[in-house]
């Protein structure tokens, strides 16, 4: 599976998340690049836009957390954020 995700910097919010199929791919490429130029149009803008493969999109929540997760959440100790994961 194939991922975009727009986030803005400043906000440290999650501004867009896309998912395509691995056959989508040129699809999901045109939609990085329509952000991208999106983004000169914009004053002051600060985002990151990346396309991320996984298997899953649990998979990218685990490895690009920031994304996802407020900075007290990323702070707090690993086995809360497990417990909370499984209630």
């Amino acid at each position: 599976m194939i991922f975009l995700v727009r986030y803005d910097r400043r906000k440290a919010t999650l501004v867009d998340f896309l998912t395509y199929a691995d056959e989508q791919r040129q699809e999901a490429e045109r939609a990085r690049l329509d952000c991208e130029l999106a983004q000169l149009r914009e004053p002051g803008g600060e985002f990151e836009i990346i396309l991320l493969e996984a298997d899953s999109e649990q998979d990218v929540r685990h490895t690009h957390r920031r994304y996802f997760e407020t900075l007290e959440e990323l702070l707090r100790p690993v086995p809360e954020r497990a417990e909370a994961s499984h209630p």
